[in-house]
């Protein structure tokens, strides 16, 4: 290894989900999203994480977790309700261990997932005793891993700052979540969709933000226009530093077309037995009203857009991660070598991707990110993994602009959460927010304990109401 780097590369992963929980009834099958979550993305990640510390790799990597999956993870019932769901799905196993004996492919890959569900029973139930956020707490405390935080429910912020009081609450009680979970104030926050407005800085300093995460024509069409582009970060007039993702890095690994997810070898995701098998058979484990859906068991690989997909083989798709390990190590040290002969600091590689796409949509993105981090430490190169917090402490010197008001959404703006199909529900959030700063300020020095528990659940439902994930999906419900 080459102990002074020309550049460095930062991951970051933004692991979200929208708060749904049903102490009611356990037919909703949006609480499922978690449990999916849980098995295919967070102890993958854990589990590699663990890995690579008893190998003694010195990694670095950053993720957000937000406050409504913080709460969610953190829950009682929903952590009895994953046991249960694992529970499930261990049964499904065992009998597809049984009903595929003639299928000598498949029915290794059955008993394949039953090790995998009975190993997250015992992950997470055994080890960290139902409660992973302890599990990347520990990363954190070690040094590996640098947790930030965001807004309170992924309100976004290019449309909640018509009143800025909400914008502010979106931070405020983003950073207490935070502070409750990990014993310390966050230094970074993943804006909402990486929405970024100017207006924010201020309420993003009151509460000892230093820095963003921002899609890369946020730091591009910046006022004035970087010197480095997005290889460097840049820093706004109210002192809030802003980095940009690499448009080269991160469609590597997001394109499903042209990207590493969509690798012939993959598992495919939309063949699923919920959909596959007998319906009498996987009835009892699909929606409870009998509705098709999956399962988390499937048994093919992409193979191309066809519906003759072939059988899914473990083996070949480690081949394919270790080659695009590879891929995008080499391309990382074209890229910074290059970069680095132009600049007068060690250039960053920011990659920030969704956590989901690790595990849950890419299945093989955990051991991907495995091979790769023991390749930059193991192999000679010019680059390193950083955070963003220690590149800002070695490099605090950077130039002055104003990040382009932006977000990661299709387009770059806004229209993902502001159309025609969704646009009636915003005129409703700021006659709400405007109408919580009233009575917050009514009821300022409020004592009576029946009132401030009116005042604080008002408080929560608005701020869930603020979810950018709601109008996503009444987007996406018409074009997705």
């Amino acid at each position: 290894m080459n102990n002074i780097p020309k550049g460095y590369v930062s991951f970051v992963l933004h692991a979200h989900l929208p708060f749904v929980h049903h102490p009611e009834s356990e037919n909703y099958l949006e609480e499922e999203w978690l449990f999916e979550a849980i098995s295919e993305t967070y102890i993958p990640l854990l589990t590699n994480f663990k890995k690579l510390e008893e190998e003694k790799v010195d990694f670095r990597i950053t993720m957000s977790l937000t406050p409504p999956l913080l709460s969610m993870l953190d829950n009682k019932l929903l952590q009895e309700r994953y046991i249960k769901y694992l529970n499930k799905h261990i049964e499904l196993c065992e009998k597809e261990v049984v009903r595929t004996k003639d299928n000598e492919r498949i029915n290794r890959l059955s008993k394949y997932y039953l090790d995998r569900y009975s190993s997250d029973l015992h992950i997470f139930r055994d080890e960290y005793n139902c409660n992973i956020i302890q599990g990347f707490k520990h990363f954190q405390d070690i040094g590996v891993l640098e947790i930030i935080t965001c807004g309170a429910t992924h309100g976004y912020f290019p449309i909640l700052y018509v009143n800025e009081k909400t914008v502010r609450a979106q931070i405020a009680v983003g950073v207490q979540t935070y502070e409750k979970y990990f014993g310390r104030k966050p230094r970074g926050i993943w804006l909402p969709e990486c929405g970024y407005v100017p207006e924010a800085d201020k309420y993003l300093k009151e509460f000892g933000i230093e820095y963003i995460i921002t899609e890369s024509h946020g730091i591009l069409y910046a006022d004035p226009a970087p010197v480095y582009g997005t290889f460097s970060p840049i820093v706004s007039p109210n002192g809030i530093v802003a980095f940009g993702r690499d448009m080269e890095a991160s469609k590597q690994v997001w394109s499903s077309i042209c990207g590493y997810p969509g690798d012939y070898n993959y598992r495919e995701f939309y063949r699923d037995i919920g959909y596959d098998a007998d319906y009498e058979y996987i009835k009892p484990y699909i929606a409870h009203n009998g509705v098709r859906v999956n399962t988390g068991i499937k048994y093919h690989r992409i193979t191309g857009k066809t519906e003759n997909k072939d059988i899914y083989d473990i083996r070949w798709a480690m081949d394919s991660v270790e080659k695009q390990a590879g891929h995008f190590f080499d391309s990382r040290q074209s890229q910074i070598t290059y970069l680095s002969s132009y600049m007068q600091k060690p250039p960053i590689i920011l990659c920030p991707y969704d956590a989901e796409l690790f595990g849950h949509w890419w299945y093989e993105g955990p051991y991907w990110l495995y091979i790769l981090f023991k390749k930059i430490y193991y192999d000679k190169s010019d680059f390193k993994l950083i955070t963003p917090s220690e590149y800002i402490d070695k490099f605090p010197e950077m130039q002055e602009c104003t990040p382009c008001r932006s977000s990661w959404g299709a387009n770059g703006y806004s229209e993902v959460w502001l159309n025609e199909l969704n646009d009636y529900v915003v005129r409703h959030l700021h006659t709400c927010g405007n109408r919580m700063v009233e009575i917050a300020n009514t009821y300022a020095n409020e004592t009576d304990k029946l009132k401030i528990s009116a005042l604080n659940q008002c408080a929560r439902e608005l701020l869930l109401a603020q979810s950018s994930d709601w109008n996503f999906i009444i987007t996406n419900r018409y074009y997705g």
